[in-house]
């Protein structure tokens, strides 16, 4: 059993220096993120492994501690480092829902100028109903 846990903590250690020289190296910000959430994950995963080396369970909140912030931390980069879609909803400048709201509007006189509505009698349903042309019914 001691090749056992002496092979895995061997495959965490490099495992945590792999991630620690990407997270120096990494060009972006984002490779960074991933980087250290790796490094945090190969951490969860050595203090697992002493735990179950010296059949401890005084660890596990530690573990669910760290995991939980090694998650909320991760998307928290990601979600501020991410560029915004251009469909993205978001709060809009009174600058801007005027300048939407003008165009908006120039494009409904657009159209009310183009289709004119037409000219002729409206159809109304009191003829069929039997309704005198004052409204009232027969």
């Amino acid at each position: 059993m001691f090749w056992v846990f002496l092979g895995c903590g061997i495959l965490l250690a490099i495992g945590a220096t792999c991630a620690i020289v990407r997270a120096e190296r990494g060009p972006s910000m984002l490779d960074r993120t991933v980087a250290l959430d790796v490094f945090t994950t190969t951490l969860v995963g050595a203090i697992a492994l002493e735990a179950a080396w010296s059949r401890r369970t005084e660890t596990i909140p530690i573990l669910v501690v760290l995991s939980l912030v090694g998650f909320v931390g991760s998307v928290t980069i990601a979600r501020f480092a991410s560029t915004e879609p251009e469909g993205e909803k978001r709060i809009r400048t009174h600058e801007e829902v005027a300048q939407e709201d003008a165009a908006r509007l120039a494009e409904e006189e657009a159209e009310r100028i183009a289709n004119p509505p037409t000219a002729g009698p409206p159809s109304t349903d009191s003829e069929h109903l039997g309704a005198t042309p004052d409204g009232e019914v027969r």
